[in-house]
C-alpha cells in the first residue's frame, strides 16, 4: 500500500512519462517521482533492456558470469520465475513510480502513447536520438498532440554534431569525458580502472534541475519546450580542475590515483584487517601538525623532507609508507574516530556492509524498510535530502512490469474493457515480457 503523506510535495499534479534506461534517465525520474510527481514508465513485453531491469530467467540462470556481477545478484542469488522485477540496479530507482507496458513500433501502440501525451505534462527519455526518430517520437511530432509538452532528451552526446548517434554506457561516457585517465594510477594504464558510472548520477541530478526549471517557466509563460541534455556535456564541467588547466596552461594532467595536485599527505592508507582502509587529507602546515601529534610525534617527524608542503608533495611515497606503519596497526574506523579527534580529515573506507551497519546513517534514520511483491522484504536507500516543512518518505516500492496498465488504460485513458482484454490476449498490454525475448 501506498504510504499517505499529509503534506502536498512540490511536484504533485504532474505527470511524467517516462522511457528511460540503465541509470541517468531512471535516476532522474526517481528524483521527480521522489518529489510527487506521477512518473509512468512506458515499456513494451515485446523488447527488453537488459541493464535497465536485468535479463530473462533461462540467461539468469544459465550463465555463471552474471552470479559474480553487483549487478545480477539477485535476491537470495535467485533470479526467480520474473527476475526483471528483481534486478538490484532497477530496485533502487524505481521507487515511487507506476508502469504500463505498450509496443510503440505499432499503430494502436503508438496512438495510445499518443493519447497519454495529451494527459501528460512531461516527456523524459536518454536514448540515442535514431531511436526516438524510428518510433516517431520527437519533440517536433509530440508537440502537435501536447504544444505545452515539456521534455528532456538526455542522449550521451547531444542531438546533433558527428557523435548525435553514437551509443554509449557509462563506461564509453566516463572515457570521453576524460574522467577514465585522470582517476587511474601513475603506473597502470586505462586497463586498471574500473568503472564508477558518475556521469550517470550527475546527468540525473541535472535532468530533474532542468525538469523543475522548464516547469516554472510553463507556469510563467505558458510555454512548454525540449530540454537538450547531452550527458558528456553535463559530466564536463566536473573535471574543471584539469579542463581548465590545459586550456589556460597547455598542460595534459597524469592520473592522480588517490593523490592530490597539492596536498600531501593525500591518500588512503591500509588497516589492519582484509581490504581495510582509512582516507586521510592534510591541507596546510596546522594540519600537518595535528597529524603529526595524533601519531605520537614519530622521529621522523623533523625529517627536512617533510618540512614544507611542497617538500612533502614532492616525497609523498616515502611518507605514504610512515603513515602507513601507524594505520595498519589500527581497525579502520578506529583510525578514523582517532584522527578526527585529533583535528585530522579522516574516513573509513567502507564497503557495503560496513555502510548497512554503519551508526551515523542509522541514526539518521536513511535506510527504509520495503516489502516488494516479487524481490521480498529488504532496507533500500532512502530519500537523498530531507526537506524540514516537507515531510517525505518512500511511498511505494520499485514499480513491476506493466503493474498499472489497468489504471493507465482504463482509467487514464478511458480505454474500453474489451480493447483493453483484446490487446491484454495479444501480448502488447501484459505483466510478463513475452517468450521470444531472450
Amino acid at each position: 500500500m501506498p504510504l499517505p503523506l499529509a503534506t502536498p510535495l512540490p511536484f504533485d499534479g504532474i505527470r511524467v512519462l517516462d522511457i528511460t534506461n540503465v541509470w541517468a534517465g531512471p535516476h532522474c525520474t526517481m528524483l521527480l517521482a521522489d518529489w510527487g510527481a506521477e512518473v509512468i514508465r512506458v515499456e513494451s513485453t515485446q523488447v527488453m533492456a537488459p541493464n535497465t531491469r536485468g535479463h530473462m530467467v533461462k540467461v539468469a540462470k544459465e550463465t555463471p558470469r552474471l552470479r559474480k556481477n553487483w549487478q545480477m545478484e539477485y535476491p537470495d542469488w535467485d533470479p526467480g520465475e520474473r527476475p526483471y522485477n528483481r534486478y538490484p540496479i532497477f530496485q533502487s530507482h524505481g521507487r515511487n513510480k507506476k508502469g504500463m507496458t505498450v509496443d510503440l513500433r505499432t499503430e494502436a501502440g503508438l496512438r495510445t502513447f499518443h493519447q497519454l501525451i495529451a494527459v501528460t505534462d512531461v516527456f523524459v527519455e536518454n536514448n540515442v536520438p535514431q531511436t526516438i526518430e524510428k518510433l516517431h517520437i520527437t519533440y517536433e511530432e509530440l508537440r502537435r498532440v501536447r504544444p505545452d509538452l515539456i521534455m528532456l532528451r538526455m542522449p550521451a552526446y547531444g542531438l546533433s554534431g558527428p557523435y548525435k548517434d553514437y551509443r554509449s554506457f557509462g563506461m564509453q561516457l566516463e572515457g570521453t569525458a576524460g574522467h577514465t585517465h585522470i582517476r587511474g594510477y601513475a603506473d597502470m594504464d586505462a586497463t586498471s580502472c574500473d568503472d564508477v558510472y558518475m556521469g550517470d548520477a550527475a546527468a540525473g541530478v541535472s535532468g530533474a534541475f532542468a525538469v523543475a526549471m522548464a516547469l516554472r517557466h510553463r507556469h510563467r509563460t505558458g510555454k512548454g519546450q525540449q530540454i537538450e541534455l547531452a550527458q558528456v556535456e553535463n559530466f564536463l564541467p566536473y573535471l574543471a580542475d584539469p579542463i581548465m588547466d590545459y586550456t589556460m596552461n597547455r598542460r595534459v594532467w597524469s592520473p592522480l590515483g588517490n593523490r592530490h595536485p597539492w596536498m600531501a599527505p593525500h591518500g588512503v592508507y591500509r588497516c589492519r584487517g582484509e581490504e581495510r582502509w582509512v582516507a586521510i587529507a592534510v591541507a596546510n602546515d596546522a594540519e600537518w601538525r595535528a597529524l603529526l601529534h595524533a601519531l605520537g610525534d614519530p622521529p621522523w617527524a623533523g625529517d627536512s623532507r617533510f618540512a614544507t608542503s611542497l617538500a612533502r608533495w614532492r616525497n609523498q611515497d616515502v611518507l605514504d609508507l610512515l603513515i602507513e606503519a601507524w594505520t595498519s596497526e589500527r581497525d579502520a574506523g578506529e583510525a578514523m574516530r582517532y584522527l578526527q579527534a585529533h583535528g585530522v580529515r579522516a574516513g573509513h573506507v567502507m564497503d557495503d556492509r560496513d555502510l548497512d551497519d554503519d551508526p551515523h546513517i542509522n541514526a539518521a534514520g536513511f535506510f527504509q524498510q520495503l516489502t516488494h511483491a516479487d524481490a521480498g522484504t529488504h532496507r533500500y536507500p532512502g530519500l537523498m535530502w530531507t526537506a524540514a516543512e516537507t515531510p517525505n518518505a518512500i511511498r511505494t516500492p520499485p514499480v513491476r512490469l506493466g503493474e498499472h496498465n489497468a489504471y493507465v488504460y482504463l482509467d487514464l485513458l478511458g480505454v474500453a474493457q474489451a480493447e483493453y482484454n483484446e490487446r491484454t490476449q495479444s501480448g502488447e498490454i501484459g505483466e510478463a515480457y513475452a517468450l521470444h525475448v531472450p
